[in-house]
């Protein structure tokens, strides 16, 4: 059984939606069939690499970081947010009540506790402040965990 946690930006262009989502495509086809992948299901890089998941036949679990967690996501990304919670196997709700950057530290540490590596959907750069996707990744690394870095060329954040 091969366990994914995954952390990504949010905004990315149309075409780097895309380009991600080939990416992931490729890299989760080699996992196996006991492929589980742990998403907060955030809009952008969270969503694909879930829907990529179930798509390579694997495991969805989601972690969510607060009960009001889907009210924070932008209105565009609730309809795939819906969907994807629908097929997630088990579904770990965080004892926060609205979403902020304690819950998602909190999310972060508990999908790195549960997985054997991280998925980066990132483009290298700095932290823009505490729970982002390079937080993550130094999270992630300070722990031992393997970090996967993707970042096709051509991608772009919005």
């Amino acid at each position: 059984m091969t366990k994914l946690a995954v952390t990504g930006h949010r905004a990315l262009t149309p075409h780097t939606v895309e380009l991600v989502g080939r990416a992931l495509r490729e890299e989760l086809a080699g996992a196996g069939p006991g492929l589980v992948g742990l998403s907060c299901l955030a809009e952008g890089a969270d969503q694909i690499f879930a829907a990529e998941t179930i798509a390579a036949g694997g495991e969805l679990r989601a972690v969510l970081p607060a009960r009001r967690y889907r009210d924070s996501l932008p209105a565009a990304a609730r309809r795939t947010y819906d969907l994807l919670l629908g097929k997630a196997s088990q579904v770990v709700l965080l004892p926060f009540d609205e979403a902020g950057v304690p819950a998602y530290l909190a999310a972060a540490k508990a999908m790195l506790e549960a997985a054997d590596e991280l998925v980066a959907v990132w483009d290298g750069g700095p932290p823009a402040g505490p729970g982002g996707t390079a937080d993550v990744v130094a999270m992630a690394r300070r722990a031992g965990k393997p970090v996967r870095v993707i970042w096709p060329p051509g991608s772009m954040r919005a």
